[in-house]
């Protein structure tokens, strides 16, 4: 038979897109096609930008021209992703009060990120700092643990006529939690979307009063929770954290690329190794590197971004973090100062950063794509 540009039309009726009142055809999203002897390529415009029905326009495309039109035609599917575009004119500082947002992030879990964002918060309130932290690592909330304060539940407060959550505070440190509103033992199951809407709940609808630093501990890896932190409020800097060994640092080094993105660029203030090495108490002159040595200083380096910290692994860290207070706590430890003195390098690496860079803003984001299948 012969292919017709009458004939893929009326295979393309046969679609209706979710959400669409009309087929493909009649609701106006086909804006070209072009036949190549029994080769078919069409121009597709839509409105949802998502990878999933990116893939539901071009599988259902491909379908229908097979099923209705002539099922060996090779096809070509061009999105034209038409999406409305929220205005969003936040700059510099959207929460009311807060001066500072460091963002603690991990290519990989298992690296310590969240031990390192607790000693971090704690160590900048004993600098003298006013701190929040929000734990935004909403299938694994850790902090509540962290800081003893397991099991509680935040209050809320009349702000000028609305009710916001009022955080818990440990340590000096306002803390809130995802961890709060969940049973310790139940499992959070959510989609993207959904995480998602819990993080900008945790951001908006609390009150932090007057902050110098909000840090949020991120998901380990790169997804919806660090696109959505990134489009809602424009962080200060971010901090990676990784451990010395090889494949962390192949996602650290991913880590500090995403927020280097051209679409992001959110200042990378600097690396944080854990568990540099160990050193046995019955040996206190002697460095095993059970993880490699000197991993994050090299691609630090090679990134040319600061190194913040070499964190040993230490006993007294993990069991600090069990008992619900932070290992910087311990008074003049060697750990303790070796935390603090992390704290101090991160506040040096935002003061920099506020010299050579202006104020971040919100991530704004922008719709276009091409994709193609044959």
């Amino acid at each position: 038979m012969k292919l017709t540009k009458e004939v893929v039309i009326a295979a393309l009726q046969h679609i209706t897109l979710p959400n669409e009142n009309q087929n493909i055809v009649d609701s106006g999203a086909i804006k070209n096609i072009q036949l190549f002897g029994s080769d078919v390529e069409l121009d597709v415009e839509i409105k949802n930008p998502t990878l999933q029905y990116k893939k539901k326009v071009e599988v259902d495309c491909l379908k229908a021209i097979h099923e209705h039109a002539y099922e060996k035609s090779k096809v070509k599917v061009n999105l034209i992703v038409n999406a409305p575009v929220k205005e969003n004119n936040i700059k510099g500082n959207p929460i009311p009060g807060v001066e500072s947002i460091i963002a603690v992030s991990s290519g990989k879990g298992g690296v310590g990120k969240s031990t390192i964002a607790a000693n971090l918060a704690v160590g900048l309130s004993d600098l003298g700092y006013k701190v929040g932290v929000i734990d935004a690592d909403i299938y694994g909330p850790s902090m509540p643990i962290m800081f003893g304060l397991e099991g509680e539940t935040p209050t809320t407060v009349n702000v000028d006529g609305k009710s916001k959550i009022k955080p818990l505070e440990s340590y000096g440190v306002k803390l809130l939690s995802i961890g709060f509103f969940a049973q310790s033992q139940q499992a959070v199951v959510w989609r993207g979307p959904m995480a998602s809407k819990a993080l900008n709940q945790l951001l908006w609808d609390t009150h932090w009063g007057e902050l110098d630093y909000l840090v949020v501990d991120l998901p380990p890896g790169t997804g919806d929770i660090h696109l959505s932190l990134v489009q809602s409020i424009p962080l200060t800097g971010a901090v990676v954290v990784s451990t010395p060994q090889h494949i962390a640092l192949a996602d650290a080094r991913k880590g500090v690329n995403m927020f280097r993105m051209d679409s992001i660029d959110v200042p990378v203030l600097g690396m944080i190794e854990n568990m540099s090495y160990f050193t046995p108490e019955e040996l206190p002159d002697n460095k095993y590197y059970i993880f490699g040595k000197e991993g994050a200083k090299g691609l630090a380096e090679q990134m040319d971004i600061d190194l913040l910290a070499e964190i040993p692994i230490v006993q007294s860290i993990r069991e600090a973090a069990d008992a619900g207070r932070p290992a910087i706590l311990q008074g003049a430890t060697p750990i303790a100062i070796e935390l603090l003195n992390m704290a101090k390098n991160v506040v040096a690496s935002i003061k920099k950063r506020n010299v050579a860079l202006p104020p971040t803003s919100a991530v704004q984001t922008t719709h276009s794509a091409g994709c193609s299948t044959k």
